[in-house]
């Protein structure tokens, strides 16, 4: 699949049930091997239902874009809030990328990075300053993507998953123009 054939849009209320789908199937084909079932079903059904979508869409803090392929299957998701690091001292103008998430059969593809793409043109648009994210300290194909787009590690943090709290770097990237690479 090449950039041209997926559609990335601002997501819609209608489409809770979409993101709930791809938000659940990505968190566990990304840490199946890694964290324990009861913990990945647990966060997949409080932080990924569809009414956890829908509070989030109904929401005036933040916004969700949606990436689908070219026969309209939800394939990915970018969600930007109010940053939520309360081991990172967050400054006016500053903005969370909550998730970006994409299927893996579409890594390499050019849905990521057009779903950054497009969430830092929104966050530019707005006024924000500094994008905000907490990645897995152990997904290091995530790592090195958000690097690739700008990011450097300013933190760390212990996120909670179904019971368990796991360690999570904190990275930033300055949005101010000119100074589109951090790090």
């Amino acid at each position: 699949m090449h950039d041209t054939d997926i559609t990335v849009r601002t997501a819609e209320i209608t489409d809770a049930g979409r993101l709930s789908l791809i938000g659940q199937a990505t968190f566990l084909e990304s840490f199946a091997d890694i964290l324990p079932g009861s913990d990945i079903l647990l966060h997949c059904r409080t932080q990924h239902s569809a009414a956890d979508y829908a509070a989030r869409l109904a929401s005036d803090d933040g916004a969700l874009w949606l990436a689908e392929g070219k026969r309209g299957a939800p394939i990915g998701y970018a969600a930007l809030s109010t940053p939520d690091l309360p081991d990172v001292e967050s400054q006016p103008g500053d903005v969370e990328l909550k998730r970006i998430y994409v299927l893996s059969r579409f890594h390499g593809s050019g849905v990521g990075m057009n779903l950054m793409n497009t969430t830092i043109a929104h966050a530019k648009e707005v006024g924000c300053r500094r994008l905000l994210l907490g990645v897995y300290a152990r997904n290091g194909r995530a790592i090195n993507f958000y690097r690739k787009s700008g990011f450097a590690l300013i933190g760390s943090r212990r996120f909670l998953v179904g019971e368990n709290r796991y360690d999570d770097v904190i990275m930033a990237r300055s949005l101010d123009e000119g100074a589109d690479r951090e790090g």
